[in-house]
């Protein structure tokens, strides 16, 4: 496969640095071996470099290209309030193939989250999520999706669904806190719900 990159999506903090960077660089290595892309360590190494002199906090992108080119961004970060609740609709169109393995890799090939994304304006929705082909909860178009069902275990859908491997998502799992569940609609109807990613954390959801 070809013609797309890799991206990882980070945040910089000044006291401690990027958080789950270890997970961020593993999911990276991972995707480049299994998509036929070169190393990343020298991605890796550059990006400890562009980091050492920031004075702020910082959004960061690192995007990796298959010949092991890589381009590293970054933006002022500003976290959201700790009261928010973001607004989400669920996309009419766009929908996502359980059977595309290329979901489970955080890609350049956006087109199907951007026409999701499309379906509502900024005022009508914080974050649009989608289906697969069976009805079932995938992901965001920026955000994996967690149920909390009162378990004390959040549940989050499986890769087999047809999600990407978050880096918040891998992260809960491993600590316990979240684990695997097929989702519908109705799950997000009936109990509190979050949605998040390694940039942003969990945040509070509601369908509108």
């Amino acid at each position: 496969m070809s013609g797309f990159s890799l991206i990882e999506t980070m945040r910089f903090e000044l006291e401690t640095g990027i958080p789950r960077l270890n997970l961020h660089m593993a999911r990276l290595k991972n995707s480049a071996k299994v998509l036929g892309f070169a190393s990343v360590e020298n991605a890796h190494s550059a990006l400890g470099i562009y980091i050492r002199e920031k004075t702020e906090a910082l959004r960061l992108r690192l995007e990796f290209f298959q010949d092991g080119r890589f381009e590293i961004k970054s933006a002022p970060y500003a976290p959201l309030a700790d009261d928010i609740v973001w607004r989400i609709r669920i996309a009419r169109q766009a929908k996502l193939a359980s059977t595309d393995p290329i979901l489970r890799h955080k890609t350049s090939k956006r087109a199907v989250y951007d026409a999701a994304r499309a379906e509502y304006s900024k005022d009508d929705a914080d974050e649009v999520i989608l289906l697969n082909e069976k009805g079932e909860i995938c992901e965001g178009t920026i955000t994996n999706v967690f149920v909390d069902d009162g378990s004390g275990t959040l549940l989050t859908p499986p890769l087999s669904s047809g999600c990407l491997a978050g880096i918040l998502r891998t992260s809960l799992i491993c600590k316990k806190k979240a684990r695997n569940q097929r989702l519908t609609i109705d799950d997000l109807r009936r109990n509190p719900f979050y949605v998040g990613n390694s940039l942003r954390g969990l945040i509070r959801a509601e369908l509108v």
